[in-house]
């Protein structure tokens, strides 16, 4: 069972807030619902760096090893022999591995943000229960 406790007044709202981060309530477990952006939360509830630059890293790795792999087969098993160049050249292989690291980071990093932001979770998004422009203070319950 979560608490819940609804302000109409931001100053009511951010004392209420400091005053349940004071008592020892993991962040973890406070949601904060306003009509508009309010800075000071911000400052009362500091966030972590996002994770989603992890995934950003690993699709861009993926993708320029996926870009020399893929080039370096194609060339390895159909050869277009042309003037005694070499036939694996590092140089031309560069901007289509370039363009897949581009592309799997761009994709994992939407991948990641999904995951964070647990957005597939319609029920979620939406509150059962509007406050319009109320504000409003959810306590989790402990896991147990």
């Amino acid at each position: 069972m979560s608490e819940r406790f609804v302000f109409e007044r931001k100053e009511e709202f951010l004392e209420k807030l400091r005053e349940i981060v004071r008592s020892g309530v993991p962040e973890k477990r406070i949601t904060v619902l306003s009509p508009y952006p309010v800075h000071e939360v911000d400052e009362i509830l500091p966030s972590a760096p996002s994770g989603v630059r992890v995934f950003a890293l690993l699709g861009a790795v993926a993708g320029l090893v996926t870009g020399f792999v893929f080039t370096i087969y194609t060339v390895k098993v159909w050869p277009l022999i042309s003037g005694g160049k070499p036939l694996v050249s590092i140089p031309a292989f560069l901007i289509i591995a370039f363009e897949l690291a581009i592309l799997f980071g761009s994709l994992l990093s939407f991948i990641g943000f999904l995951h964070f932001s647990r957005l597939p979770d319609v029920n979620r998004i939406v509150s059962s229960e509007e406050f319009e422009n109320m504000f409003e203070i959810r306590i989790e319950a402990e896991e147990r």
